[in-house]
C-alpha cells in the first residue's frame, strides 16, 4: 500500500461540534510511544452511517511527523474505512501537546464540508505500562467434545451451526432498535424544536422552556449519536 504524505499547514480550531453532520471516528485520541514501535503505526477508523456515500479529507496541524496512508477517499453508505496514520519524526523536541488530526466529510463528490472531527495525536517518551498480570492468565488450548454420528467420532472441518460467522453490523436474535434509543431520539427532537431563547416569534410556549443555542448544539450531538445506533441496531 503507497504512502501518501501530508502537506501543508493547517490552523486547527478549538474542538466541537462543527459542521451540521456527526463525524464518527474511533479512537479519539491517538498515543505515540518513541520506545515502542509497535505504537508507530496506528489505525482511525471512519463510520459512514447515513445512507449516502461520503467524502473525506485528513489534515493535520504539524504534517512533517506523520504519514498518511489516504488522505483522501470516500466511503460508502452504512460502511467503515481504516485510515493507517504513521509517525515518522520520533524527537521530543519536534513534538506538540497540540498536534492533531482533523477529519472532514462532505457529500461525494461536492466540495461543501459537512462535518469536521478533530483527533489528538501525543508522542511520550518510554513504553506503554504493561499490563498487570498473574500465571491465572497464561491461557492454553482445550480439545472440542466428541460429537456422536460423525464420521469417525469426529466432525473434521465442517462447522457446526453456532461456529458461522456472520456479517459485519448483523446481530443474531435482534428484533430491532432498543425502546430506549428511540425514545431518546424523540425527545432530542422534541428539544430541537423547542423555541430558541431570545427568539421574539410569538409562541405559545412558556419561556421557561425556550431552549439557547448551546442546549440544542449538544442536543444536535447526542441526536447524531442516537441515529447512528439506531442504524446499527436496525
Amino acid at each position: 500500500m503507497q504512502t501518501v504524505k501530508i502537506y501543508g499547514n493547517v490552523v486547527m480550531q478549538p474542538s466541537g461540534l462543527d459542521g451540521r453532520l456527526p463525524v464518527f471516528v474511533f479512537p479519539q485520541s491517538l498515543t505515540f510511544y518513541v520506545a515502542d514501535q509497535t505504537t508507530h503505526k496506528q489505525i482511525v477508523t471512519l463510520y459512514n452511517p447515513y445512507d449516502f456515500r461520503i467524502s473525506y479529507s485528513v489534515l493535520c496541524n504539524n504534517p512533517s511527523c506523520f504519514t498518511v496512508d489516504s488522505p483522501k477517499g470516500f466511503v460508502r453508505a452504512k460502511c467503515s474505512l481504516d485510515i493507517i496514520i504513521t509517525r515518522i519524526n520520533l524527537s521530543l523536541s519536534d513534538a506538540s501537546d497540540r498536534d492533531r488530526f482533523r477529519i472532514q466529510i462532505s457529500e461525494d463528490e461536492k466540495r461543501q464540508v459537512l462535518g469536521k472531527k478533530d483527533v489528538p495525536a501525543v508522542l511520550l517518551s518510554g513504553t506503554p505500562e504493561p499490563r498487570s498480570g498473574s500465571d491465572s492468565d497464561q491461557f492454553e488450548s482445550v480439545r472440542a467434545p466428541t460429537h456422536h454420528g460423525a464420521v469417525g467420532g469426529a466432525i473434521g472441518s465442517q462447522l457446526l451451526p453456532q461456529q458461522r460467522q456472520q456479517p459485519f453490523g448483523t446481530y443474531q436474535g435482534s428484533t430491532g432498535p432498543s425502546l430506549v434509543l428511540v425514545a431518546a431520539a424523540v425527545v432530542c427532537l422534541v428539544g430541537l424544536l423547542m423555541p430558541t431563547e431570545g427568539d421574539q416569534t410569538p409562541t405559545r410556549i412558556p419561556s421557561y422552556l425556550h431552549l439557547n443555542s448551546n442546549i440544542k448544539i449538544v442536543i444536535a450531538y447526542v441526536l447524531g449519536l442516537l441515529t447512528y445506533a439506531l442504524l446499527r441496531a436496525g
